[in-house]
């Protein structure tokens, strides 16, 4: 009798007793797919399951519904339609594609296909049952805007959301909520549901009927977020729009309320006591966590370089509240006001962070570096530190360079440690010349607020070498984590980036070759032909300009269970190994690492490639949400700083061309505006080769990119994150070369 309970609940007999319950087992996908190619007609539920049953026996009722089930998967997929006679027809066949709508503000939109191919365009009729995300299915019908196909709207599969953030407005008794982002759609608001909320206020809006070709979309305020000229309300509004959590559930506040401040005495078993290394943090003045300490000193003809990490794999486990939690979110996420963090601060701020003169647990890559810069060797352990000093870059940097202000006194003693690090770094950043990563270096802007929340300026982080040795150290230990996974063949993520192709590529080399620059076509695959390049620009005042552009060239870099190696960096092999604080995949990184360490086998490991292809996809997809929300953020902020200088007159460099105007960074403000041509002497322009320019057709007059401007302050709309600048005049200095790499003195024409 035991025996029989045995087998009935074990694994082994799991399929066996489905396949009793079903005389018809159920095909996947896949097959289902190819069945209806083969047959090559629409087909009725009843027919496929005819055609499917083992024997001439009719199929059973279970056996239809599980049927149905796996058709509405494929349906839900957008790969099958049931047509008005309830057949199912491939959607290849009847030129149906399926994929993403991406709304555009004037109205009209595209839809993205899944299967990658050319984007479908969808007119203002078709776009006004839409939102931007939703997932439909379109019949391609003829050639749209740009010789793109173009599409009529057969069935909305999915809706991207159930709400949407906007400004409330009311006239004539009638109220509204414009949703902000690309689909500008008007929701109706009925005076029972306004929540309170007054006009201009940015509120939260569940929807409760969504638009239709001929049908006003409705919706009920659920929240009122405040007004949008506060800082912490656009902050408010990103994580609504973006779905930042922003509460942590009862199980992860419970688990971790579990942690003490302080490690065990129990907990330095098994580990490398460092407590007497003078291992140091060095982070910005306002950094809030600290997850990496470093450590150098000679050894040989080079130096023994130590990069110890928090230990969070210490502490959090696979599928634990916090581990589920912080997959969720993927990332921390910095807001000018806040930070969303991805782990409790139980964690995040204590026990995981690396503070000064308290035992913390780590795991260290201990690096043997020549004088080359090349890592002759390398171990990973476990170990338990003691973080001699919280050390800020711009501390170092004085240190290094002699300064010796007031208050350096009590770090002075690690002035030995300091230039340990300075030598460790210059063998690296040689390392880095000689192999071609691309070195862009561009400025970190930041947004001040005073205690109140209120924006009192925006600046520029200007970085220096302090900040540089910290990057290539870390640098130095992601390498030597891809290769110790890669080396082991265990699953894991690596940071892929890619090179520009295609298009990108070709802007990019005829915007090189505008400037007096020849790019080689083997530049997409071999980044030292694009630094060569930069380092030949260098010296031009738009040089920042420059290297934004050749970062826009890229492909942005994700994380994948395949190794196809970091373009940017020019590595063969790159993975995330640094910061497991804010990010989840360095977790996922030290969870592999940690399993060697015990002795485990690759296969044993409790992610398989298949996990770690979804996780890749996930974490991607979250760090592109953070990302934009944090843009989202900024760039409103940035207006709203700009609004009380309408009408004034500044300096600034033009970082943009486009058939429609000229983008003009602000200079000292860093802020970015536009330039339409209408506000441009008058004239009919046309654009230049490789897009360096505006050219006057009547005039001659032209305008080029990094060109100096006067400009004058015309309109700030914090809601649309637009400047709108006017020309007041050229600028007497050196002007970048035009096409061909001339250089022209002074205005075209005056």
């Amino acid at each position: 009798m035991r025996k029989k309970k045995q087998n009935r609940g074990s694994p082994a007999a799991k399929p066996a007793a489905a396949a009793a319950r079903y005389r018809h087992p159920v095909p996947g996908p896949n097959d289902l797919l190819a069945l209806l190619r083969q047959r090559g007609v629409p087909m009725t539920l009843d027919a496929l399951a005819e055609t499917l049953a083992a024997s001439a026996a009719k199929p059973g009722k279970r056996d239809l519904q599980a049927l149905r089930r796996r058709l509405d998967e494929l349906k839900s997929s957008g790969q099958v339609f049931v047509n008005r006679g309830g057949e199912y027809c491939l959607s290849e066949k009847l030129d149906l594609v399926a994929g993403t709508v991406s709304a555009h503000r004037d109205g009209f939109g595209f839809l993205i296909p899944d299967e990658g191919s050319v984007d479908v365009y969808l007119s203002e009729a078709e776009m006004r049952s839409l939102l931007d995300g939703d997932r439909v299915v379109v019949r391609v019908t003829s050639q749209g805007r740009g010789g793109r196909s173009s599409g009529t709207v057969v069935e909305i599969l999915a809706r991207a959301r159930d709400s949407v953030v906007g400004r409330y407005q009311r006239e004539h008794g009638i109220g509204w909520v414009i949703g902000s982002g690309r689909s500008a759609h008007h929701f109706i608001v009925p005076d029972r549901y306004r929540s309170g909320a007054q006009p201009g206020q940015i509120v939260k809006l569940e929807i409760m009927e969504y638009p239709g070709p001929k049908r006003e979309a409705q919706g009920r305020i659920v929240r009122v977020l405040g007004e949008p000229s506060e800082p912490r309300v656009l902050t408010e509004a990103a994580m609504e729009m973006y779905n930042l959590p922003s509460a942590w559930p009862a199980a992860v506040t419970s688990a971790a309320g579990r942690f003490d401040r302080e490690v065990g005495q129990n907990e330095s078993a098994g580990r490398v006591d460092l407590r007497k290394l003078p291992l140091v943090t060095i982070d910005g003045e306002d950094a809030r966590d600290f997850d990496d300490a470093v450590f150098a000193e000679p050894a040989g003809d080079g130096w023994r370089l130590i990069v110890a990490i928090a230990d969070v794999s210490h502490y959090i486990r696979k599928a634990d509240p916090i581990d589920v939690e912080a997959r969720r979110r993927g990332t921390s996420v910095y807001f000018p006001d806040r930070v969303v963090p991805m782990l409790p601060e139980e964690l995040s701020n204590e026990l995981c962070s690396l503070k000064p003169q308290v035992d913390r647990l780590c795991m260290v890559c201990e690096m043997q570096i020549d004088a080359r810069g090349t890592v002759t060797r390398a171990k990973f352990y476990r170990g338990i530190m003691h973080s001699h000093a919280r050390l800020t870059y711009n501390q170092v940097d004085a240190l290094h360079r002699g300064a010796d202000p007031e208050g350096y006194a009590h770090i002075r003693r690690l002035g030995p440690v300091i230039e340990n690090l300075y030598g460790v770094y210059r063998s690296l950043v040689a390392a880095r010349a000689r192999r071609g990563a691309l070195d862009l270096d561009l400025p970190e802007v930041k947004i001040e607020l005073d205690e109140s929340g209120s924006i009192v300026g925006v600046r520029s982080r200007l970085r220096n070498d302090a900040h540089r040795l910290i990057e290539e150290c870390m640098i130095a230990a992601n390498v030597e984590s891809a290769r110790y996974l890669g080396r082991h063949r265990i699953a894991t993520l690596y940071r892929v980036h890619n090179g520009p192709e295609g298009d990108k590529l070709e802007e990019l080399r005829l915007l090189f070759q505008g400037l007096g620059v020849p790019m080689p076509d083997t530049a997409g695959t071999r980044p030292r032909e694009i630094n060569r390049g930069l380092q030949l620009l260098r010296d031009r005042p738009d040089f920042p300009m420059l290297a934004t552009a050749v970062l826009r060239s890229m492909t942005q870099a994700v994380y994948q269970p395949v190794n196809n190696g970091h373009f940017g960096l020019a590595l063969s092999a790159y993975a995330h190994f640094t910061s497991p604080i804010r990010r989840y995949p360095d977790l996922l990184v030290h969870r592999a690492i940690g399993h060697l360490i015990d002795g485990g086998k690759p296969g044993a490991f409790s992610y398989d490639a298949t996990a770690m292809e979804q996780l890749g996809k996930s974490t991607s997809m979250l760090e592109r949400r953070a990302d934009e929300a944090t843009r989202y953020v900024d760039a409103r902020c940035k207006c709203l700083f700009m609004q009380h200088r309408v009408g004034e007159v500044l300096d600034g460099v033009v970082t943009g061309v486009t058939h429609f105007g000229l983008f003009v960074m602000l200079r000292e403000l860093f802020v970015d505006g536009l330039i339409h041509v209408s506000n441009l002497p008058n004239d009919y322009y046309h654009l230049e080769p490789g897009g360096l320019g505006l050219k006057g057709e009547r005039t001659g007059r032209i305008f080029l990119l990094g060109e100096d401007l006067r400009v004058r302050v015309v309109r700030v709309d914090p809601e649309e994150a637009k400047i709108d600048l006017a020309l007041e005049s050229q600028l007497p200095s050196v002007r970048p070369a035009a096409a061909g790499g001339r250089t022209r003195r002074g205005a075209a024409r005056r």
